[in-house]
């Protein structure tokens, strides 16, 4: 560089200058997710959280699905066919509004749409694909059962062979859109071992109760199925797959877009302690002019833009073909734990206004927590890449 180049300006939202990394379409479809986010949960999603619903989903997903965020990584049938990165990012400004948004996207997109895209038989594929790409259709996926949360392989859903058809029964619990899904994959064990079926919830003997009283992602639909002899025609099943592959396939595929979406909760958060600390007086200036206050910020920020490199690499491994479940482990084990860590110091700096809705900070906290624990818990992780370094399986 000659003497007389000039270095860019310092840019506090981006400090790395990870923008440089990115296309001017990855830009435009940042943009895009963030400025619907902005105009349709923003404004409205401290009162949903207050009251523990989310009115109007299936409009919500309608508009999801018009702007492409709907399985956006997938090809054809009506899917956008994104990159992985592009698809990290929408996740990331998802979050960045609330997790229980995310949550719907990357339930719809990254299991119910991936598994039946992945596994699915072609007539599968035309049948709820293009609907589901376009927000007409909801799906939800029943693997986690009451009883059962982190040994998939055990467990009690079956399905059973009764002349050409499939006899379903058995629950799932803490289910993500389960009350509004027009489809549910759902994984049963079998004689043949376990496998994945399509489900239309208006079959008879199935229900989804929803789930109440949640203290997290309180701004999303969460519900148990229920199948009580569901018969299925022989072509439910999804043919290309058996055993607990398919849907671990599926659930590396979603907490990939947590990697992302964890560090949307996080930047929220550390926006507001930032702003809140270059406005907020005590003792005579700004609460950000004090050393300890600047001390958090700076460990924040270096978290937070750490994450998000950390994200943007894996994605491009992704769309290399070359990302490992282990570095999905390792992505997620890392960004969501520290995005809690931003979200309780961002508290601290708030104060008492940390605890209020007036902030974002608490419900990003709060249902952070439930983002540590879904697919996959730290414990989970932490076994994942000590095995992948040992070589030694710590699971049994």
């Amino acid at each position: 560089m000659s003497a007389s180049a000039k270095l860019p300006a310092f840019d506090p939202a981006d400090p790395l200058g990870l923008d440089d990394l990115l296309e001017p379409e990855d830009l435009a479809i940042r943009d895009t997710v963030r400025s619907w986010a902005a105009d349709r949960v923003l404004p409205h999603v401290a009162d949903w959280y207050e009251k523990g619903e989310l009115p109007g989903i299936r409009e919500l997903a309608r508009e999801l699905g018009g702007i492409g965020a709907l399985g956006m990584s997938l090809e054809g049938h009506g899917c956008a066919g994104a990159s992985a990165v592009q698809y990290g990012l929408a996740c990331l400004e998802l979050e960045a509004a609330d997790s229980g948004i995310r949550s719907l996207v990357s339930v719809q997109g990254s299991l119910a749409m991936y598994a039946i895209h992945r596994f699915g038989s072609e007539e599968q594929k035309r049948q709820w694909l293009p609907r589901m790409a376009s927000g007409e259709v909801i799906g939800c996926f029943g693997l986690t059962e009451p009883d059962i949360g982190s040994d998939p392989g055990s467990m009690r859903t079956h399905a059973k062979r009764d002349g050409g058809d499939w006899v379903l029964s058995g629950r799932k619990m803490w289910i993500t859109n389960g009350s509004v899904a027009g489809v549910a994959v759902v994984w049963a064990q079998t004689d043949e071992g376990i496998r994945g079926f399509v489900v239309p919830t208006d079959s008879a003997g199935f229900s989804a109760p929803e789930i109440k009283h949640k203290w997290s992602l309180r701004a999303s639909v969460t519900s148990e199925l229920v199948m009580d002899d569901v018969r299925l025609p022989a072509d439910a099943v999804l043919p290309e797959v058996t055993g607990l592959k398919g849907p671990l396939s599926c659930l590396s595929h979603a907490r990939y877009g947590i990697v992302w979406g964890a560090m949307g909760a996080a930047r929220s958060s550390f926006e507001a302690a930032l702003g809140y600390a270059t406005s907020r007086e005590q003792f005579g200036r700004p609460i950000g002019g004090f050393q300890l206050t600047q001390a958090k910020l700076a460990d924040m920020a270096v978290e937070l833009h750490k994450g998000i490199l950390l994200a943007h690499h894996l994605g491009r491994r992704m769309d290399a073909g070359r990302l490992r479940p282990e570095q999905v482990s390792f992505g997620k084990l890392n960004n969501v734990r520290e995005a809690i860590d931003i979200c309780r110091t961002a508290r601290t700096i708030l104060g008492a206004n940390g605890i209020s809705l007036e902030y974002p900070v608490m419900r990003h906290a709060t249902n952070l927590e439930s983002v540590l624990t879904y697919e996959g818990t730290v414990e989970m992780h932490q076994l994942v890449l000590g095995k992948a370094l040992t070589g030694i399986d710590a699971f049994r």
